[in-house]
């Protein structure tokens, strides 16, 4: 995948699971505390390593505890976690009320004429085609050009989106798309447990009482409702923001992000599903936030994030209402509160945070899962490579550190960049000039229309984003010269025939089927809507 692909290498995140490792592991026994998606995805990925039955994995899942989830949606990620443990989407989508997703439409957050909507797209091989001409025309526009420069118009999945396509195409069509899922984060995890035990991974459905500590600070053991205690030579945090062993037990700080994002609570609303099912999610900018929409085979999932500084949670279930037009009726909300920043060290002594107790940078790009699959990946990497040592674990730390900051300063950036004028909450972002070195790097980079590619490739700024991403974000919100200060563009900056890309993207779509017809071939599991509504 070329740098158009979304956020950071495939390769990186792939563990080398399959290639058996001869020497015995590390460590025999490794409990994963707190169950879900994150703690099952944790435990499977464990005993998906090369060490396979010799590295007893137990999930330690309270009973007494709620599911707060992480969503009902994807970055492409998630497909390559299921393609390593050999399960075929032909299974777990209809488990999960699944559907696919081509990438993400942010609307109402820009007022620029032109721009009050843009589409962020997952790469396809077809980019390769269509890239270079999107990334001229901004650079021109960028240098006062009157040329095109809106991403919608040059990227496959768009097309496919608004068609409402699965990213499947026939097959004598070669070009693939990088895809994401939509599912239900409660079904989810209830799969993940069955493929689990099958797989050997033992699964305790008992309460924590109590974390027993050494005499040295490391986790000896976990007391138990019942009386009994069970130890472990490494722990895996996975109980969400309750953070019981990373945050309570082992007394790890914890950074906040509210100066960069001020969101901090969401309320969530399901709604039945008609028509078309989409093939995205779409994100609105409402008056203190935003609001997703989702697509399940059973439903849409609904929720707005907002920031309890300026909105109260009453106001912002009646804004919900209001912008589903369902203000009389009588399906119940659901409020949630969000813990963003992350905690100073992942890995601190025997113990690893994965999920929300190791950070969460708010759900607006989806990113959750892809922290909670990529760590656990960099687990079983270290584990493999048999080295738990001082080094090991500062270079774990630096590495998801940086790229939890990259997403935040991704993040960020939208809000940023916003040109909302109608409440304090958007004018407060907007004015925010809270935001890290890097960005600031990025932005000034921007706005004297000078490339920002070379600082992206070199890591100067933008970690953990690549090319087409950044390019989506900051042309899709129309972050140009004004239309009055625009000139007819020169032969070479409008060399490029945007109708011979019209015809490309629109010809190429017609080799993707309909979302609802493709999913109709797979034996769709029949069930009522789930009663836990989650974060994305």
């Amino acid at each position: 995948m070329s740098d158009t692909s979304y956020p950071f290498n495939e390769t990186e995140t792939a563990h080398h699971a399959g290639a058996r490792v001869e020497a015995d592991p590390p460590l025999r026994r490794i409990v994963v505390v707190g169950g879900g998606t994150a703690g099952w995805m944790t435990a499977l990925t464990l005993a998906n390593s090369a060490y396979g039955s010799r590295l007893q994995v137990t999930v330690i899942e309270s009973p007494q505890v709620g599911t707060i989830g992480v969503g009902e949606g994807s970055t492409p990620y998630l497909r390559r976690f299921f393609q390593d443990l050999g399960i075929e989407e032909a299974e777990w989508m209809p488990a999960c009320n699944a559907t696919y997703k081509n990438g993400i439409t942010f609307d109402k957050w820009s007022t620029r004429p032109g721009f009050e909507s843009y589409f962020h797209a997952f790469a396809s091989m077809l980019d390769n085609l269509t890239m270079t001409q999107f990334i001229n025309n901004v650079h021109a526009r960028l240098n006062h050009a009157d040329v095109h420069a809106h991403p919608d118009r040059f990227f496959i999945a768009n097309r496919l989106a608004r068609d409402c396509r699965a990213p499947k195409p026939v097959r004598s069509f070669p070009f693939d798309i990088w895809h994401g899922y939509h599912f239900d984060a409660s079904l989810l995890g209830a799969f993940l447990l069955k493929k689990a035990l099958e797989r050997g991974v033992r699964h305790v459905p008992r309460h924590v009482n109590e974390v027993i500590l050494k005499e040295n600070g490391d986790i000896d053991s976990l007391r138990l409702e019942g009386g009994e205690t069970l130890d472990a030579d490494f722990f895996v945090d996975c109980t969400g923001f309750a953070s019981l062993l990373i945050g309570k037990a082992l007394k790890v700080p914890f950074v906040p992000y509210a100066e960069n994002l001020f969101n901090n609570a969401a309320v969530a609303l399901p709604t039945p599903l008609d028509g078309p099912i989409m093939s995205q999610t779409i994100s609105t900018a409402l008056k203190h936030g935003w609001a997703w929409k989702i697509p399940l085979t059973n439903r849409y999932g609904n929720g707005y994030v907002y920031s309890t500084d300026f909105c109260s949670p009453e106001q912002a279930e009646t804004e919900l209402r209001t912008h589903l037009g369902m203000l009389d009726a009588d399906a119940p909300a659901r409020h949630l509160k969000m813990r963003v920043g992350r905690v100073t060290e992942s890995w601190h002594r025997n113990c690893v945070a994965i999920g929300l107790s190791q950070g969460f940078v708010e759900p607006l790009e989806a990113t959750t899962l892809l922290f909670a699959q990529r760590t656990a990946n960099m687990l079983v990497a270290v584990l493999e490579k048999g080295d738990l040592g001082e080094s090991a674990r500062t270079t774990f730390n630096q590495t998801i550190n940086g790229q939890l900051e990259g997403t935040r300063d991704y993040i960020v950036t939208h809000y940023k960049t916003n040109t909302r004028t109608d409440t304090d909450y958007w004018r407060a972002n907007a004015a925010n000039t809270n935001l890290s070195h890097p960005l600031k790097q990025l932005l000034a980079t921007w706005l004297s229309s000078k490339p920002i590619i070379p600082g992206l490739k070199r890591g100067v700024f933008g970690q953990g984003y690549p090319t087409l991403s950044w390019y989506s974000l900051l042309a899709g919100m129309g972050l140009f010269p004004e239309p009055q200060d625009l000139r007819p563009p020169t032969p070479e900056e409008a060399q490029h025939d945007l109708t011979q890309i019209d015809n490309l993207l629109e010809r190429s779509a017609l080799n993707y089927p309909d979302q609802r017809e493709l999913l109709q071939r797979i034996p769709l599991r029949s069930t009522e809507p789930s009663l836990q509504v989650y974060l994305w």
